[in-house]
């Protein structure tokens, strides 16, 4: 284990080095865009993938659509970054109540090494119900790493174990919309209040749109 300020450093200078270079060139992001707000954001995340769930399943992005996606990436020996998350995003969508069933949680993890599939499935029941954990091969990861635009990189410290290492990489959460599209993200420090509010107008936003739409075709 490592200590929490320390490891807040080294996730800290991999966070700065990825976002200060996708970012160079616009705004900086400091809280989760409302819905249809011309905050645009200066580059594009997600895309295709194909992984395996916890249950040993292979899953892509499409079998997700139809449904918003809360995307959260790390790895299950985090020291305290991603049980943090990951308690940020299950608290929001309880807050939610039965509209939270609209979100589906997801984890990625960022150590394909170690967590495979029966990891996975133990860690996530630690958080949520719904919340699906995705490993796969260090190429699938590798390939969704980068269409999210994560950093991530093996650390080892002198007093560890052979075969014993930490793992740094961008604590963001992101959103994603039913047809597969980035909506928003919500940095590291989020808290639960906030996630839930901004969950609950894009599940609005959407509703109010699908009845827009019911009653034009009507």
């Amino acid at each position: 284990m490592i200590r929490p300020v320390l490891w807040l450093l080294l996730a800290g200078a991999a966070v700065g080095a990825s976002w200060g270079q996708a970012f160079a060139h616009g705004p900086q992001v400091t809280s989760p865009s409302a819905p249809g707000s011309s905050d645009a954001f200066p580059i594009s995340f997600g895309g295709a993938f194909s992984l395996i769930d916890q249950k040993g399943q292979q899953v892509t992005d499409k079998d997700f659509r139809g449904r918003f996606l809360l995307v959260f990436f790390g790895y299950t020996t985090c020291p305290d970054i991603c049980p943090t998350n990951l308690q940020t995003m299950a608290d929001a969508l309880d807050k939610l109540g039965g509209a939270g069933d609209k979100v589906q949680p997801v984890f990625i993890s960022v150590d394909p090494e170690r967590d495979r599939p029966q990891v996975l499935a133990d860690y996530v029941s630690n958080f949520h119900p719904r919340l699906i954990g995705l490993t796969g091969s260090e190429q699938q990861v590798s390939a969704v790493a980068r269409a999210y635009r994560i950093h991530r990189g093996k650390i080892k410290l002198p007093d560890m174990k052979d075969g014993d290492y930490l793992v740094t990489h961008t604590p963001t959460t992101f959103l994603m919309g039913p047809d597969g599209k980035f909506l928003t993200l919500f940095p590291h420090d989020s808290d639960a209040g906030t996630m839930a509010k901004a969950l609950g107008r894009y599940l609005s936003a959407k509703s109010k749109s699908f009845k827009a739409g019911t009653e034009a075709a009507a």
